[in-house]
């Protein structure tokens, strides 16, 4: 019986579908059922809230369509838009159950637009965060609508008037204002918002002083205070996630009353005059998440007491082979270690391996780590995501004797039976190291990018029975490599990114041919954006002066980059080889491989 309600469950949600694509077919489509029905009234929830979301993606939804979805509409999330404006709010505050309203980013909502939505009496969050013309009148505006709970507007025009102002607003429980200039004196006046327990003030003015206050909030569990100036906080008895990065650190908390049962802790760029006295009164039973990244401290004792600890960031930190031993002392419960740009080398892995059996995600990108460290992390056999790109990882490990002979390291990893990504790029991994990847079945993701690899790659990873990403990034490719590839049916992604060789007519081809799969190279790059060129949306000043900014350092980045990537390409075959390689069969490439294996 229960099977039979599956089965009816299943074929009315396919109908339901199907009723959906067909209504957001295209504008005629809509014009069709609109000229039949004024509302949509009798439409549940869930399914007005599908139907509007897939007009929004397809770009058919205007103002005026607003009308017909506002008796059956609880949430709406248009995020980003940059068409939404005043006359977008104004149908909007039409919306009688409106519950949730979500216009951040959507740079054309002014101050004046939110008059529309005052005095609903059914609406408990709104987000209008990065709406940059909304200011302190706007806030006079939400000021009416007394049923809020939840309030974004970070990177807004709002000052610290407008901010005293939400003292009216006591039913918030979430009040985000971040990157707002709030001050020691703004954030006393809302003392009143005795049911706040989510409080964004990262980028404030908040001073030591201004945070005292926050013990004045008896219900507050989350706290942002990144990029503030505050150094010291009171006891919070019920904080359990605290933000507090690019922060001069001297204490967490008092010395005296209730520790706060904190279980995220993010302290990311942070820096201390003395990181064992910052965590003397932090209690750590049940603390599982914890962000130290980009910090610069070589003391790693107070780690010893952290034992229920399941994520753990270090990356670009101090820590060494001689400090990984605390961690192994907690590893029990670990099941993300981050430990990029480190020190760590395959000696210290080898300290891990044994004490971290519920490891799942390593990540070791820009460490020392080389062929070694893998018969070391094979040891975990509970790992589903391992990052080694930038790495000394050969892939084979040159074995002396009377008759010399190459070991594949990466054949180790099939010890792990559970593995589903692997990150290999940037090393010196060849087409002959690849092999014992065909015996990882589990792997979905798997990302190579290297000038030592070739059509070979292709034939060999084609084998693997789950891949759904797979990138060759800066790969010797050929045309006739593409053409003779047969991804595997679960394949959706592949990176070609900076695979030079191949030409956009063969891409194209592979693309019609493979239509299910997302290719990634410079040529159908360039080609998809001549194709949405006519849709595509213009960015604000200040965003484009910002990407401008970043093209700029992109483009130094970049051409440095390729410069090298090119030359090491090239130096490896004469002219005469390469125009040959263009043209190469597939089998000649992969014979010339086993030649030298």
């Amino acid at each position: 019986m229960a099977s039979k309600d599956a089965m009816m469950i299943e074929a009315e949600s396919h109908l339901v579908r199907l009723c959906i694509e067909a209504a957001s077919q295209s504008r005629d489509a809509v014009e069709s059922w609109r000229r039949q029905r004024r509302t949509l009234e009798r439409m549940p929830s869930h399914l007005a809230g599908a139907l509007l979301r897939r007009l929004l993606r397809r770009r058919l939804l205007h103002p005026s369509l607003l009308e017909v979805f506002k008796y059956c509409i609880e949430d709406i999330d248009l995020r980003g838009e940059i068409s939404v404006d005043a006359e977008w709010m104004a149908y909007l505050g039409a919306f009688r159950y409106l519950r949730s309203l979500n216009v951040s980013g959507c740079r054309r909502i002014t101050s004046s637009a939110l008059w529309d939505i005052t005095g609903m009496t059914n609406l408990k969050e709104v987000d209008l965060s990065q709406c940059s013309k909304v200011t302190d009148a706007g806030i006079r505006h939400l000021l009416s609508v007394s049923t809020l709970e939840k309030l974004h507007i970070a990177e807004t025009g709002v000052t610290a008037e407008g901010i005293s102002l939400l003292s009216s607003l006591v039913n918030l429980s979430l009040l985000d204002l971040g990157g707002l200039p709030v001050t020691d004196r703004a954030l006393t006046s809302l003392q009143v918002l005795t049911k706040l327990q989510y409080l964004d003030l990262w980028g404030s003015e908040i001073s030591n002083e201004g945070a005292a206050v926050l013990k004045v909030f008896p219900m507050l569990s989350f706290l942002n205070l990144a990029w503030t100036k505050v150094t010291e906080l009171p006891n919070l008895s019920t904080l359990t996630c605290l933000n507090m990065s690019n922060c001069s650190v001297h204490s967490l908390f008092e010395g005296h009353g209730d520790k706060a049962p904190l279980t995220k802790l993010i302290l990311a760029g942070a820096s201390y005059s003395d990181v064992s006295k910052a965590f003397l009164y932090v209690a750590t039973s049940s603390l599982f998440f914890l962000d130290m990244s980009n910090s610069f401290f070589n003391e790693f004792c107070f780690l010893s007491r952290m034992n229920a600890l399941e994520h753990l960031d270090l990356s670009s930190t101090l820590i060494d082979d001689n400090s990984v031993e605390i961690i192994a002392c907690i590893g029990a419960n670990l099941r993300i270690l981050i430990l990029d740009r480190t020190g760590v080398t395959a000696a210290g892995l080898g300290i891990l391996a044994g004490n971290v059996p519920t490891l799942q995600n390593i990540s070791l990108s820009c460490t020392p780590a080389d062929d070694l460290a893998i018969s070391y992390i094979s040891m975990v056999p509970s790992l589903k995501v391992i990052n080694l790109s930038k790495t000394n990882i050969n892939g084979l490990i040159h074995q002396a004797g009377n008759e010399p002979e190459w070991i594949h390291s990466l054949a180790a990893l099939q010890n792990i039976t559970c593995l589903e990504r692997l990150d290999l790029e940037d090393t010196k991994v060849s087409d002959a190291a690849l092999l014992p990847l065909t015996g990882l079945q589990q792997l979905t993701y798997l990302s190579l990018k290297s000038v030592f690899l070739t059509d070979t790659s292709l034939y060999v990873l084609q084998s693997l029975p789950k891949l759904t990403n797979l990138s060759l990034q800066d790969a010797v490719l050929t045309n006739a490599g593409i053409d003779s590839f047969n991804p595997p049916e679960t394949l959706r992604t592949l990176d070609l990114w900076g695979c030079w060789l191949l030409t956009e007519d063969v891409l194209l081809q592979f693309c019609k041919r493979h239509p299910q799969i997302e290719v990634r190279h410079e040529l159908v790059r360039n080609v998809q954006s001549d194709q949405d060129s006519s849709t595509s949306s213009t960015p604000s000043q200040s965003t484009l002066k910002m990407l401008q900014v970043k093209q700029k350092l992109g483009k130094m980045h970049v051409s440095q980059s390729n410069k090298k990537t090119f030359l090491d390409q090239r130096l490896k075959y004469s002219r005469e080889e390469l125009l040959a390689l263009q043209s190469s069969p597939l089998s000649q490439v992969i014979l010339l491989e086993r030649d030298v294996i």
